[in-house]
């Protein structure tokens, strides 16, 4: 028997609510599609009168008897989300969050003058990406004229830039406006949180959520040298580099091994009349190309640019561009036996990253020697590292093994009691990776994040920690990745926050904390995965650094497994793991808090515009919620579908 009544015409055209009640109940609809957060509740809209929708029985308010909350299901409640910094995790923020959620005011705070986070930091020569930049981009914006494999800085940063004009994310920017404190009032269930402006004022600011796009590379770490601040020439640090200084006919010393000095060292060794004093105590391994098995397969050899028919070629063929993409993603997400102990591709890793090495030092064998680590590849950052050891060779270049002692105005003095004169120092000794933000963070009882973090930053999925409610952390501890693409898992990371933001909003929530039981389940959790991978071999590496950047036998950095296991674990949140606090009941706050509040009057939001549309009332039936939300069983065998062969399904 039909469930539908058949109603004529003439009544199915009209408004679903009482003709008296018609007019004001439309405009109090508009009201919550359109309401910004310092507009009441729709049942506060045009006095407290319910207008015919249904409560339970009674249109007076008692301040002791539970209501319906009269609002539709989807409880579109007003809620303000702050989020620190505009580099891709940022910018990420800015293009899901208006996306997916309606009445949520955001706002983004950036402390640099423009978008790109590390990226516009970093500019010394040299900076770029150190994996295939097709696999260090958004997956909905992919870019086909990268100039070259290893992208530079500058083109990493117009992109993200670009990236945020495109889908309307800098609308919710405040450049060069620098978080200085946050703190949680818990009575409130808000952030509050102190901002300064270009003008050096400071503002405070009111957030439901904080989330923390700031990155795991962030805060410069200068090495800790005697006598640093004394030296009377130029000293930049690698992400603070003075564009301006001319290295030409310069003595420059370098200090460190990681990533950044990799990159910095050939660029400079290349300048008429510079001479490099290389201080490099730390052995590293030099990899071939990352993704040179997808360069192989495109015909492009071992150039790292694009040549201008390669470029046309996937511009102009379709399939072409998505091949290769895919071919980088597959190849970068084919490799994860690599950071394991022992497994064949880790030992026929170390045999190919011996050889390159060797025939890239022919012109100083020794240089071998001293650069071959006892550890394993990956322990450390892998860096192709194009020229560098080819630039270590060459006769204006010093590698220098010996323990800086300290530093004076002249220059630099080793353990070996030579001075080293220099006119300009170069400090590439990376950065307070897996720490506190500079800025205080207080949350439940004052509780201050750097004294939270200050032997280990635990976690949760690297996302959340517990005494912190309602702030999370994109790419926060335990965030970042050894192999795959860091930006999925950026994607990745983002969804599930925007899914935590609907929830608070929707289920008025007050508070969302994890429980701390849980952080400890994931601290044991990635100890344990942790012990069999090449990560915790005997190297110094910002992969395992305590709370105050110090090394640390714990692998802070890093997530505990593939890309492709992060995708899936943050795939569906488990909010059992969080405890919460609810928002006291509109009609009184001696009522009785009843979680399920969020059920509303019984009408969904789609019923109750002022023009239904049909596509609003049977939304379901459009191929673009029966392929995305429903799926289109195989007829026969539905089992077969290949939808949930390359991807299981999850709840």
């Amino acid at each position: 028997m039909s469930a539908i009544p058949n109603l004529p015409e003439s009544i199915t055209r009209d408004h679903p609510l009482p003709a008296d009640s018609k007019a004001p109940y439309a405009a109090n609809v508009q009201a919550v599609i359109n309401r910004k957060p310092e507009t009441e509740h729709l049942e506060h809209i045009h006095g407290s009168s319910t207008n015919g929708i249904h409560t339970n029985g009674n249109s007076k308010t008692h301040s002791a008897a539970w209501q319906l909350h009269d609002t539709p299901i989807e409880n579109q409640r007003p809620i303000r989300v702050i989020v620190i910094g505009a580099g891709y995790s940022g910018v990420y923020c800015g293009i899901r969050i208006p996306e997916r959620l309606r009445n949520c005011e955001l706002v983004i705070y950036e402390k640099n003058a423009g978008v790109g986070g590390t990226w516009y930091e970093n500019q010394y020569p040299g900076a770029a990406c150190d994996i295939p930049s097709h696999s260090y981009q958004f997956s909905f914006n992919p870019k086909p004229d990268w100039s070259a494999l290893y992208a530079p800085s500058w083109e990493i940063r117009d992109y993200i830039e670009g990236t945020a004009k495109k889908y309307g994310a800098d609308r919710f920017m405040k450049l060069e406006h620098e978080v200085k404190d946050c703190e949680w009032n818990s009575d409130e269930g808000k952030w509050h949180v102190q901002v300064k402006q270009p003008n050096g004022e400071t503002f405070h600011d009111i957030a439901d959520v904080l989330i923390s796009a700031r990155g795991l590379l962030n805060n410069p770490q200068w090495p800790d040298i005697d006598g640093l601040r004394s030296f009377g020439g130029e000293i930049m640090h690698s992400s603070k580099w003075n564009t301006k200084y001319d290295f030409k006919n310069k003595r420059v010393g370098v200090i460190g091994a990681g990533s950044s000095a990799i990159q910095i060292i050939p660029r400079l060794q290349a300048i008429e009349g510079c001479k490099l004093n290389c201080f490099i105590r730390s052995r590293t391994w030099i990899s071939p190309p990352l993704g040179q098995a997808s360069a192989d397969k495109m015909g492009l050899g071992e150039q790292n640019e694009f040549t201008p028919e390669f470029l046309e070629n996937i511009k102009n063929d379709p399939k072409a561009w998505h091949d290769f993409r895919m071919t980088v993603e597959a190849d970068a997400n084919n490799i994860h036996a690599v950071t394991l102990r022992g497994t064949p591709m880790q030992q026929g890793a170390r045999k190919a990253f011996e050889d390159g090495m060797r025939t890239r030092l022919a012109k100083k064998p020794e240089y071998f020697d001293h650069l071959k680590p006892n550890f394993s590849p990956g322990c450390r950052r892998l860096t192709p590292g194009p020229g560098f050891l080819e630039a270590l060779v060459e006769d204006n270049v010093h590698f220098i093994r010996d323990t800086i002692s300290r530093i004076e105005s002249k220059g630099v003095i080793t353990t070996d009691g030579t001075l080293h004169e220099i006119d300009a120092l170069v400090c590439a000794t990376g950065f307070y990776a897996s720490a506190a933000p500079p800025f205080r963070t207080a949350g439940l009882d004052g509780h201050e994040l750097k004294h939270h973090w200050h032997t280990r930053a635990t976690n949760y999925l690297s996302l959340a920690t517990d005494q912190f409610p309602n702030h999370f952390f994109m790419l926060g501890p335990n965030g970042a990745i050894g192999e795959g693409s860091l930006t999925m898992m950026i994607e990745s990371t983002g969804d599930y926050l925007v899914k935590c933001i609907r929830k608070i909003q929707k289920e008025n929530v007050k508070s969302m904390v994890v429980k701390p039981e849980r952080v400890r389940d994931f601290t044991e959790y990635c100890d344990e995965y942790f012990k069999t991978t090449v990560y915790m071999d005997d190297c110094q590496s910002w992969y395992r650094k305590d709370g105050q950047g110090r090394p640390s036998t714990h692998v802070t950095g890093l997530w505990p497994g593939s890309t492709l296991h992060c995708i899936e674990a943050l795939r569906s949140p488990r909010w059992e793991d969080y405890e919460y606090t609810y928002l006291s009941p509109t009609n009184g706050t001696s009522a009785r808090i009843n979680q399920l509040a969020w059920l509303g009057n019984g009408w969904s939001t789609n019923q109750l515009r002022e023009e239904v549309r049909q596509e609003e009332l049977a939304f379901y039936l459009l191929p673009l919620f029966q392929e995305r939300e429903l799926g289109v069983p195989l007829p026969g065998r539905p089992e077969e579908n290949v939808q949930f062969e390359l991807r299981p399904w999850s709840y």
